[in-house]
């Protein structure tokens, strides 16, 4: 029994020196994670509205009265729906590692684990707009909620995975006050476009449900209106494109060139989706480049600022130039004392 208690610090000690205490290949690997999932969690909750497995569960926590999980009995509507609600413990597995994988890092880079912490406080939080979606029958304001968050989880772990490889934010700046400027708007506009596109959704046929409300809004009027944001957007991307290719900059440039691409590809898709009466397959791959979109938007403001680790490498370089220069002079002037 002694031996056991003796045992215990010992792996606990053993489990904590496994932790990583700088940004390894496993800090990455779970960044890149953390993304991958966010995102995809939208293309299967975009799956659930699309079949319409919106109520495949009709209640919550529980996937019935008497079950948490789906029976035969429930079809494939309770399959879908049951099959969303697993991937929030993905979620939250992947959550909690990235989080121990930083959480010994918390003095050099507390950015980093105040990005997991939101992270994990977001999956929680989905879950509930989740159960309220369900216990309000598919409310189409709290279904757009829910993307908004997920949105929102996207841009928070885009950044992980910049600050991962870049290192510290840093107060300054490579570009231009008014590329800053028009990306800040570009941005604004990003957010717009998905927004008047989630009303969009809500007044359109795929609700998730035959018997889910709809918000009632004029859905041709409103495709229009969610149209303006976006071409306007496209114009300012192109022009950050243009900008970026004069900076030198090869991440910046490479960002702004898939915000260009993507955007184009969201306004094919809006356009083709509007004509073709809105199949579902076009509908859910709108909806997940949007997701895409805002990470890449999200990628643009952050590649604005020299990664720290730039600039340490930076300093090196100065370091061993200035060491250069005052070994030059030294010689000189020695030469001269000759």
């Amino acid at each position: 029994m002694s031996q056991q208690v003796a045992q215990r610090p010992s792996i606990v000690r053993r489990f904590v020196g496994w932790l990583p205490t700088e940004v390894t290949r496993r800090v990455r690997v779970f960044a890149w994670l953390s993304l991958i999932s966010q995102t995809l969690i939208v293309g299967t909750g975009g799956a659930v509205r699309l079949t319409g497995s919106g109520l495949g569960c009709p209640t919550w926590p529980r996937c019935t009265e008497e079950s948490f999980i789906a029976t035969p009995e429930m079809g494939i509507h309770g399959a879908v729906e049951f099959g969303n609600r697993l991937l929030t413990f993905v979620l939250i597995i992947i959550a909690i590692v990235a989080f121990l994988f930083v959480v010994r890092m918390r003095r050099e880079r507390p950015e980093l684990l105040r990005l997991t912490v939101a992270l994990g406080l977001g999956i929680p939080i989905q879950a509930v707009i989740g159960g309220i979606t369900v216990l309000t029958n598919l409310n189409p304001y709290v279904v757009g909620l829910h993307f908004v968050v997920s949105a929102v989880l996207v841009a928070l772990a885009t950044v992980f995975v910049a600050r991962v490889y870049r290192g510290k934010k840093v107060d300054r700046f490579v570009v231009n006050a008014r590329f800053r400027a028009i990306a800040m708007v570009t941005a604004v506009g990003v957010w717009i476009t998905v927004l008047v596109g989630i009303l969009v959704t809500g007044s359109g046929p795929h609700a998730g449900d035959e018997g889910a409300a709809r918000n009632g809004l004029d859905s041709e009027l409103l495709q229009h209106i969610h149209s303006w944001p976006a071409y306007i957007t496209g114009v300012l991307s192109l022009a950050l494109m243009v900008w970026a290719l004069r900076t030198g900059r090869s991440g910046l440039q490479k960002a702004t060139i898939a915000l260009v691409a993507v955007e184009a590809l969201q306004i094919v898709i809006g356009i083709a989706q509007a004509r073709l009466g809105l199949p579902i397959i076009l509908v859910g791959v709108h909806m997940v480049l949007a997701c895409v979109l805002v990470a890449v938007m999200t990628l643009v403001l952050v590649l604005q600022r020299p990664g720290g680790r730039e600039l340490e490498g930076q300093q090196r370089v100065d370091a061993d130039g200035d060491e250069d220069e005052r070994q030059v002079r030294d010689a000189r002037v020695e030469h001269l004392h000759r």
